[in-house]
């Protein structure tokens, strides 16, 4: 008897993901991310699209071993005309290594009238016969019936009868599609109730939907509930338009909430937010703070009143233990901070509040470029709310604050000191009328009462200190051709007073090895915020690699 709580996942994030605008996947490309989803456990892995472009060809011609994932290839029903071992598109999908395919095919009797411009019986004999023959040369088949739920609001005797010729001729699941991401959650569960009533069980459904209404996440587990026992989608929701169903939510949703068995065990649910972070790191994209379960604000905690609650039992203030997909718990610092958001944090890196005396925050605030008197400075929640009214961020900027409170502390070494710079822009015309732009540092550095002088060239004025600097410090701190900047943000805090006002630089730093951290700097000049920030990122490098 087949396992009525089992829902089965299916990923085609390598093939209706790369659908995005802006992605555009290379064989190794999804080679890595393939290994990323078999690691976890996804039941189904849709490789791609054999004979329609290169890439996917070159994929499929040599896919990467699966331990726990099953690869599977998609194609297109035999087009009309022709039979079904005759087709070459048909063909192409039934000779790559995989052993299970998906075929796409018309439910909507308006999308066969008007895209395929055949008759509706010649559709439905279409599916039948694309799944009989499939099922000649291949282990499983899947019908992903396109554009069902419009279908089925049109003429719902139609796009039953189109899934029903599918499952009647052998496929393994009958999937229905919201392809043009328009359904609502309660118009998704009734759908589905009156399909399983319809004659196909939901033992053999499975889901596939788009995220154009925001609910693709939402209609994926209203089908659940209704009875499916598959869901499609892609990792972080990639897919054209506005993506599709987030995976990366509807796994832990499905687990965590709903009692579901996935396939994928407790100890690999931990590494839902490394996958994540995968894909993000093939795409060359930041990840999104805000993704629910992985994201890095999904459990950071501001508000003072909620991280007094949440350092009581964090069950105030969140869903999930964020340690059950691999993420961690995360306290804010900011102008909204309390004494117990201050406590909270210094306690993740390990210091003691009440060891943080008035004077050393004195000296800290004398040498920063701020305009209160440091006199006034009670203690670090204090100072925390008043730089920040100064323009400091140090809600994302965490490294910024960990070196203001361990300078505090007299921890930080005084690693180098700038002595002077000096910053030189030429903008001239080349011998054929066109503009160049040229960047020139020269930068005097103290390092161990030893003085460097070294010059920089750069596509700007920051990249050329950069450039200089470490020059400098790379002999010094070998450790330091490591780090690279990953992100580099500018905006105005003051508004009302235009060009003069001050400026907050943040700087996204990584050390090589896929650490992260981020840095921020504030001034009237924009150059001197930026040197700030990437003083305050060179600075955490070499703390944190103090005992190498």
């Amino acid at each position: 008897m087949e396992n009525s709580s089992r829902v089965y996942i299916y990923d085609t994030t390598l093939r209706d993901g790369a659908q995005t605008q802006g992605v555009d996947f290379s064989a190794a490309d999804k080679a890595r991310i393939a290994r990323e989803l078999d690691r976890i456990g996804i039941d189904y892995v849709e490789g791609g699209w054999p004979g329609a472009n290169p890439t996917d060809d070159s994929f499929f011609a040599s896919p990467p071993p699966f331990k726990r994932s099953r690869l599977t290839a998609f194609g297109m029903t035999r087009r009309a005309g022709r039979s079904a071992d005759n087709d070459p598109g048909l063909g192409a999908l039934l000779t790559t290594p995989a052993r299970v395919v998906t075929m796409v095919g018309k439910s909507w009797d308006f999308q066969v009238t008007v895209a395929l411009g055949i008759e509706l019986d010649e559709n439905i004999r279409m599916v039948a016969d694309s799944v009989r023959h499939a099922l000649t040369k291949v282990e499983e088949v899947m019908f992903d019936a396109e554009h069902f739920f419009d279908g089925y609001k049109a003429n719902p005797t139609y796009a039953l009868a189109a899934a029903k010729a599918a499952y009647e001729a052998g496929a393994r699941w009958v999937v229905l599609c919201d392809t043009n991401g328009g359904t609502l959650p309660h118009e998704m569960e009734r759908i589905v109730g009156e399909v399983i009533k319809g004659g196909i069980p939901g033992s053999h459904l499975g889901v596939h939907c788009h995220n154009d209404s925001d609910t693709a996440v939402a209609n994926s587990l209203a089908a659940v509930k209704a009875g499916v026992r598959q869901v499609q989608g892609t990792l972080n929701g990639l897919g054209e338009r506005c993506g599709n169903a987030n995976l990366v939510s509807i796994i832990p949703n499905l687990m965590l909430k709903m009692g579901f068995d996935t396939g994928i065990a407790v100890e690999d649910l931990k590494n839902l937010l490394s996958v994540s972070r995968a894909l993000d790191e093939v795409l060359d994209r930041h990840p999104s703070r805000g993704q629910p379960y992985v994201g890095a604000s999904a459990f950071a905690h501001k508000g003072g009143l909620h991280v007094s609650a949440v350092a009581k039992d964090p069950k105030c203030y969140e869903h999930v233990d964020p340690t059950a997909v691999g993420n961690m718990r995360h306290i804010v610092v900011s102008d909204q901070a309390g004494r117990s958001n201050m406590v909270a944090r210094m306690t993740e890196i390990g210091v003691d509040l009440d060891a943080v005396k008035r004077d050393a925050l004195v000296a800290v605030v004398e040498q920063m470029q701020v305009t209160f008197d440091p006199r006034e400075v009670t203690d670090l929640v204090d100072l925390v709310k008043r730089l920040e009214h100064e323009g400091y961020a140090y809600d994302q900027a965490t490294a910024s604050f960990e070196l203001l409170v361990r300078r505090a502390l007299g921890e930080v070494p005084d690693y180098f000191r700038l002595e002077r710079y000096r910053v030189i822009d030429e903008r001239r015309r080349s011998a054929i009328g066109e503009w160049i732009t040229l960047s020139e540092a020269t930068v005097k550095v103290e390092v161990d009462g030893k003085e460097y002088m070294e010059v920089g060239e750069g596509t700007g004025p920051v990249h050329a200190f950069d450039v200089a600097l470490r020059k400098v410090l790379t002999t010094v701190y070998p450790v330091l051709t490591a780090l690279e900047l990953k992100d580099y943000r500018v905006r105005i805090t003051e508004s009302t007073v235009g060009t003069s006002a001050k400026t907050r630089v943040t700087i996204e730093s990584e050390d090589g090895k896929g650490h992260r951290w981020t840095t921020v700097g504030v001034h009237t000049n924009v150059l001197e915020a930026s040197l700030e920030a990437l003083q305050d990122s060179i600075t955490f490098m070499l703390f944190r690699y103090r005992d190498l």
